[in-house]
């Protein structure tokens, strides 16, 4: 009795493991864009609550929700709607995540251009 007591310990310890060994989307994400020669700090905040993905992308102190968020076996995507000087544009994140990194590409078009560039989050400890 006692020997598969110890079995069953070892198994549901063993199965804990492997749960948290699984990409978890949830919590900030920092990264530093370089944009036209200049430095960017951006923040993600993602939480993931059953299969939805939520949260917002945070800017030089402009915040935006993010839309059409999605996440399924590390695989994250979502895009973000911003208003600059009256005009509207969209950036489109896809990328995956590994431990405390959210690596990918972040894409969106200028007059007619697509531009994408990769990116390399890691999550915030806060």
């Amino acid at each position: 009795m006692n020997r598969m007591v110890t079995v069953f310990c070892v198994l549901a310890v063993a199965g804990m493991a492997r749960a948290e060994d699984k990409p978890n989307p949830t919590g900030t994400w920092k990264y530093t864009a370089d944009v036209n020669g200049q430095s960017i700090d951006v923040t993600i905040k993602l939480k993931l609550e059953g299969d939805k993905l939520t949260g917002t992308l945070s800017v030089m102190d402009m915040e935006s929700k993010i839309e059409d968020g999605t996440f399924k076996d590390g695989d994250v995507s979502f895009k973000v709607s911003r208003e600059v000087n009256g005009n509207t544009f969209t950036l489109k994140y896809q990328g995956k995540i590994t431990g405390d990194t959210f690596k990918g590409k972040r894409e969106f078009e200028r007059e007619g251009q697509t531009n994408t560039r990769e990116f390399e989050a890691k999550r915030s400890k806060e």
